[in-house]
């Protein structure tokens, strides 16, 4: 058993989640279901927060984006620390740091496009005029790699954007590595977007696909009309009522015509469009707002599970996970709505504890990358063939001075080295 430690900052963009897990190889050659450790969350610094925001709104110049870049690598560098710090563990002690690092910029691939491409039309055509997918990542991995002194994966989108796959939802990956042997089942993940999987051992039958909003939109309500970062547990939600014309409304959303794969972004749900929301039903009581956004994230997933998501009868359970999980009126109208058969619960039933699951998907990618296994999931994704999602860096303490020394085993002078004692 090895141990990795995992991060994330998603679409939510409300803090880095940072895991502790152990991973064992299992009979087929793939991960073992990861074993929970220990994790912390830590808030953004407020101003590299209100930098971040900005760059989501492009913003930023391009060099004030690129210094940004070795920031956010800075703040996930303590973060990890702060992990090792709390566990007593040496950079020896743990094989890889995952990270994808936090997305600026998504863009999905457009597939009609894509098919319509004269065979000869080249790669450069490929992106220069679209149809590709694209997308931006930010926090530099070797500023992690030389302020923890571990190996570092990061930025695992990009090999799945290269081959045509969506690249985003990552989570179907960790679903065929932690529910193989009980599949198939539906996972969902509420993030700031939501998205589902199904998983199973064959993988060539698996899906994955956004589902539309997560909490993105619910939270921006709760910080406009209330003046809080979310709507704890869906209180505000519960004590209002679900305004059907409004709901209506944001059904009609282009993006649920889009056919799976598919991904969402802040330029789908994010504050341009929330504000336009709520800026048309501004005479609604603020609590019937939460409460229709809270029925758009449930009616949203719904409808994509049941329009996509083939053989529902036979699945059994949909394992849901992310922050959405302790809106207790979001979890109560997911329940009311979903097809009757499959059960709900949480990925705290499997030992994965809901708020960390994304954190956990990035330890389980960079431990098969570190191993050369092919971590996507070409049937869910698009993507044209498997790949080895992820870019290793490597930290200083395994530089070689020379391949003489190599073989003498001198790796350097800071190997074992705590963390705190590397400047």
């Amino acid at each position: 058993m090895t141990l990795v430690i995992g991060m994330n900052s998603g679409s939510s963009f409300d803090g880095i989640d940072v895991v502790l897990a152990e991973i064992g190889q299992a009979a087929d050659g793939h991960p073992a279901r990861p074993v929970f450790i220990d994790a912390l969350s830590r808030p953004w610094p407020v101003k590299v927060e209100e930098l971040v925001l900005k760059a989501f709104a492009n913003e930023l110049s391009i060099f004030e984006l690129t210094r940004l870049h070795y920031v956010a690598g800075a703040v996930y560098a303590e973060a990890a620390r702060a992990l090792l710090d709390k566990r007593g563990l040496g950079p020896a002690e743990v094989e890889v740091i995952g990270v994808d690092g936090q997305t600026i910029y998504q863009e999905p691939p457009d597939h009609e496009q894509m098919a319509a491409l004269p065979p000869g039309a080249g790669l450069v055509a490929r992106w220069l005029d679209g149809p590709y997918p694209c997308g931006l990542q930010i926090g530099e991995p070797a500023v992690i790699a030389a302020h923890c002194d571990i190996p570092v994966v990061w930025n695992f989108r990009p090999s799945d954007h290269a081959l045509g796959g969506t690249g985003a939802p990552l989570m179907q990956y960790l679903d065929f590595v932690a529910f193989r042997d009980i599949g198939p089942v539906l996972t969902l993940n509420i993030g700031g977007i939501a998205n589902c999987q199904l998983a199973q051992r064959d993988r060539s039958k698996m899906m994955a696909f956004d589902t539309g909003p997560g909490n993105v939109m619910m939270d921006y309500a709760a910080r406009r009309l209330y003046g809080r970062d979310y709507d704890a547990g869906g209180q505000i939600a519960a004590a209002g009522t679900v305004h059907k014309p409004m709901l209506d409304e944001l059904m009609s959303h282009p993006f649920f015509r889009r056919r799976p794969p598919r991904s969402a972004w802040r330029l789908d749900f994010g504050a341009e469009f929330a504000a336009r929301i709520l800026d048309a039903y501004a005479s609604l009581p603020p609590q019937d707002v939460m409460a229709t956004l809270c029925a758009f994230t449930a009616a949203s997933i719904v409808r994509s599970v049941t329009d996509h998501v083939p053989a529902l009868d036979e699945i059994g359970v949909v394992i849901a996970s992310g922050g959405g999980v302790r809106n207790a009126t979001l979890m109560g109208m997911l329940a009311e709505r979903l097809p009757a058969g499959p059960r709900l619960t949480t990925s705290d039933e499997f030992g994965i504890p809901p708020q960390f699951k994304e954190a956990v998907k990035f330890a389980v990618l960079a431990y098969a990358t570190q191993r050369g296994l092919a971590n996507n999931i070409p049937a869910a994704s698009g993507a044209a063939r498997y790949a080895v999602l992820g870019k290793s860096v490597q930290p200083p303490r395994l530089a070689r001075e020379s391949l003489a020394a190599s073989h003498s085993g001198h790796r350097g002078a800071t190997t074992g080295a705590r963390p705190d004692a590397i400047q």
